[in-house]
């Protein structure tokens, strides 16, 4: 979760839709079906996708210049990344962006099929040719995914362009474009590796009465939390949908991250959004 270049990578690559078993959800990509329902996380993914296109090349070298002069490559790159084919003469929000192929290839295509709106086609496509090696959750929701997800992304995309001082945005999605550019400059470059925890954060984890099987995910969130924390803030934003995506399901959430030490991984929830304090 610290390397946000391969995060990066995740988002904007093919992803292999292919399992082994019905625990292996590889055709999910860095994503899990409660994100894809609920739309969960999405904040965090288009700031990894904006800052990817503000500061970075292709092979995630940092580019010269000034990030504002980029703004509208990141802004192109989010609408094509969110781009699905739509026919409509007078349609009341643009959704698609296929006119930005040429640029974004690699996010958009020339029916205006973006990355985000394929992978969710061919995750349904994957599931109904794969059935029986589905989870029961994911057979039990891949109908009303194959009928209803175009038109519940249509509404999103339309509300991810909603001017930031526009009325009547009440019930509109929280996120919206012109705050994840802001945020996206002011977080600057992607972090290209891992974050390596301080040998003396390494020993008071390693001293803390953990199983066994819980500490990688103990190691995980406190490289996470010092990687992200700023001098002026003891917590930092958890993105815990992006962490069960990380690790291929909801189990962190569920059954893991409640075991761990409350008392040294502090959390609070305010405004929809989890906050992390790690305590050592």
């Amino acid at each position: 979760m610290t390397n946000e270049w391969e995060e990066f990578k995740a988002y904007t690559t093919p992803v292999q839709y292919v399992s082994t078993r019905k625990s292996d959800k590889t055709y999910m990509g860095r994503f899990t079906l409660e994100m894809i329902l609920d739309f969960y996380g999405f904040s965090r993914i288009f700031n990894i996708l904006a800052r990817g296109y503000l500061f970075h090349d292709a092979d995630g070298n940092l580019l010269k210049g000034d990030p504002y002069d980029r703004i509208d490559r990141a802004r192109n790159a989010v609408l094509a990344w969110c781009s699905m084919p739509d026919r409509s003469k007078n349609p009341k929000n643009k959704v698609d962006y296929r006119e930005l192929s040429a640029d974004y290839p690699e996010l958009v295509d020339e029916q205006g099929k973006g990355w985000y709106y394929r992978h969710i086609k061919a995750i349904v496509k994957f599931g109904w040719e794969n059935f029986d090696q589905l989870n029961k959750s994911l057979q039990n929701k891949l109908p009303g995914l194959d009928s209803g997800f175009a038109r519940e992304w249509k509404k999103k995309v339309g509300q991810l362009q909603v001017p930031i001082f526009a009325r009547n945005t009440k019930g509109a999605w929280t996120i919206r474009i012109d705050d994840v550019l802001s945020s996206a400059l002011e977080e600057g470059p992607l972090r290209t590796e891992g974050y390596v925890l301080p040998n003396e954060i390494r020993q008071k984890l390693a001293a803390l009465d953990i199983p066994d099987k819980l500490r990688h995910y103990a190691e995980d969130m406190t490289a996470f939390y010092y990687a992200n924390k700023q001098d002026d803030c003891e917590y930092v934003v958890f993105p815990v949908a992006n962490f069960n995506a990380f690790y291929g399901s909801m189990t962190f959430s569920k059954r893991k991250l409640p075991l761990l030490p409350q008392s040294v991984f502090v959390r609070e929830e305010r405004h929809g959004l989890c906050r992390l304090k790690v305590k050592l």
